[in-house]
């Protein structure tokens, strides 16, 4: 009895943009990849476009040139979902917010949270810092202003704030409507992992 072996998927790999974003990453134009190589800028750029395949010769010296080990091209992202469902509640001193993590829990490079406001919610009488490096507050409903120290910012539905985490700062929902908010903070001041 002969082995049959498999079939190779029809579908090609996409690995060009993970490629253009090494280069452009360590700021190098196609040009410059294209001498370093001694391949021809059109090559590269069908290549980055994955409208052609180069041979895994020419894919190990671009990613010998452009520092990306080879395995990286394959690898699956890594993407985590959070449902607003699922997504646990937290309390990081607001009164009257219903406070969610959507980030996961172990995310340290960024955290994303969630507010659901009732009309008197605030941040307390007191200004506060949060041990990060920047804040952005999206008020996504409703009206919301926050104090710093020498002035308050209100903002509506739409608006985005960015500020540095250790300003001091607090915030009050305005005009008598609840109001919906999201939070980014860079990076994670607390995993929720513990």
């Amino acid at each position: 009895m002969r082995a049959i072996h498999p079939a190779a998927d029809a579908a090609q790999t996409p690995i060009g943009a993970k490629l253009r974003a090494a280069r452009t990453a360590q700021g190098m134009s196609l040009a410059q990849v294209a001498q370093t190589t001694g391949l021809s800028k059109g090559f590269l750029s069908r290549v980055e476009r994955d409208e052609t395949s180069p041979s895994v010769a020419t894919l190990v010296q671009l990613c010998q040139v452009l520092s990306l080990p080879v395995g990286a091209l394959f690898a699956a992202p890594d993407v985590q979902h959070v449902t607003l469902a699922d997504a646990p509640r937290i309390n990081l001193g607001g009164v009257n917010a219903d406070e969610r993590l959507l980030s996961p829990r172990g995310e340290q490079r960024v955290q994303l949270l969630r507010s659901d406001l009732a009309p008197d919610a605030h941040g307390g009488a007191d200004l506060y810092t949060i041990t990060c490096e920047v804040e952005t507050l999206h008020v996504v409903s409703g009206t919301v202003s926050v104090r710093f120290t020498d002035r308050t910012i209100t903002m509506t539905a739409g608006d985005a704030l960015t500020f540095p985490g250790r300003e001091p700062h607090t915030w009050r929902v305005e005009g008598g409507e609840p109001a919906v908010a999201l939070w980014v903070i860079v990076p994670a001041p607390w995993s929720g992992s513990a």
